[in-house]
């Protein structure tokens, strides 16, 4: 039996690591943050957004307020893809807002 692995890296330095055999596939997922949430599910259109920190990566709205994974900047709601953008954000939200006008 022979294993491959194969390292991704994805938003916010997230890497995806997949040992695959004859036999079985495994995937795991490591991040600040849940990761195991699909942020990117398709939804309704008005439900979508981008990433204001990873720029024209989709979330979910509403995956991501039920994960946490949103900050209010001067009364707009920004929403991320993952764990790692919030504190990126917070660390300079005037930039990351105007990625999104």
């Amino acid at each position: 039996m022979t294993n491959d692995l194969e390292a991704t890296s994805s938003c916010c330095s997230t890497s995806t690591s997949t040992s695959t055999s004859t036999s079985t596939s495994t995937s795991t997922f490591t991040a600040a943050g849940d990761a195991s949430e699909n942020l990117m599910a398709s939804g309704a259109a008005d439900d979508m957004t981008t990433c204001p920190v990873m720029v024209g990566n989709p979330v979910s709205k509403t995956a991501a307020e039920a994960t946490g994974l949103y900050r209010d900047y001067e009364g707009e709601r920004y929403y991320f893809c993952c764990g790692g953008c919030g504190p990126a954000f917070d660390s300079d939200p005037a930039t990351y807002a105007a990625n999104m006008a």
